[in-house]
């Protein structure tokens, strides 16, 4: 199961053991889609077995303006 909007992706983790993977993978179409660091997305736990991603907003506003 998986939400997507314009800034975050809502995801659940159905098998633990493949919860790294899948979490590395959702990181870095959001980084790609959004032409930025991987390190400028946050990642929070929203429920059990439920993670949110989302772009770190300041970290993003900054790298539009330099760029």
């Amino acid at each position: 199961m998986t939400f997507e909007t314009a800034h975050s992706v809502t995801h659940k983790l159905w098998d633990r053991s493949t919860m790294h993977h899948e979490l590395d993978a959702l990181i870095l179409d959001l980084s790609e889609r959004h032409n930025i660091a991987k390190s400028n997305i946050a990642v929070h736990a929203s429920g059990p077995g439920t993670f949110t991603l989302s772009l770190n907003h300041s970290a993003a506003n900054l790298e539009a303006v330099s760029a």
